[in-house]
């Protein structure tokens, strides 16, 4: 049975419908740096994807090839990921989506260091015929953080981050959103077969004690 990072982590993926307190350990991760509307048919987010999930499957896929990964296991590909900001505006303003600043992530099993995953990307890019050089591996630590999940429409997103606002206000802790700890989104459902009002999408913010 293939690992599952889902199944093994349920209290990082998998939150109930209403907000907690975690501290989320530090982590490796597949990103890319982007801006503007992920929505754009073909534009810089969906360009970005098809890169993070070349380089994902890549790794996933090394134990049939010759290069050999210390430690390996079989694993499924971890969901992606996505932190998000916009310059000057506290929060999120879901109407301006085209200022939408980005780093698009999936995680990393922690037995993939720095070389493996600079074959991953030679690799991706000769075998898929796509550039996947604005792949990073980066290592982020979120530490103490609310989450909840959210499910629905991501335009229905500020409702659901009030809930997790008033949780906080009520038990003493405040947001601690900065350029270093951002808006974070995990996505559950693939949205080009799951109607909108049914997507599960994990939403963390990273908090601090008043």
């Amino acid at each position: 049975m293939a690992f599952d990072f889902k199944k093994e982590y349920k209290e990082f993926y998998m939150p109930k419908n209403k907000p907690e307190i975690v501290t989320v350990p530090k982590a490796n991760y597949i990103a890319v740096r982007g801006k503007g509307n992920p929505n754009e048919e073909g534009g810089a987010y969906q360009q970005a994807i098809s890169v993070l999930y070349a380089v994902a499957y890549t790794l996933r896929m090394s134990y049939k090839t010759d290069h050999k990964i210390a430690g390996f296991f079989e694993y499924v590909v971890p969901p992606l990921e996505g932190f998000w900001w916009q310059e000057n505006i506290y929060g999120v303003n879901y109407a301006d989506k085209d200022s939408f600043n980005w780093i698009s992530v999936i995680r990393l099993p922690d037995f993939v260091n720095q070389k493996d995953f600079e074959w991953a990307v030679e690799t991706a890019t000769k075998k898929k015929k796509i550039n996947c050089s604005s792949a990073e591996f980066v290592t982020i630590d979120e530490g103490l953080c609310v989450q909840i999940m959210h499910l629905g429409a991501f335009d229905d997103e500020p409702a659901t981050v009030a809930l997790m606002d008033a949780y906080l206000e009520q038990n003493g802790y405040v947001n601690d959103m900065n350029m270093g700890r951002l808006h974070h989104e995990i996505y559950l459902s693939d949205a080009r077969k799951v109607a909108p009002e049914k997507w599960k999408t994990v939403i963390r913010h990273p908090i601090k004690k008043l």
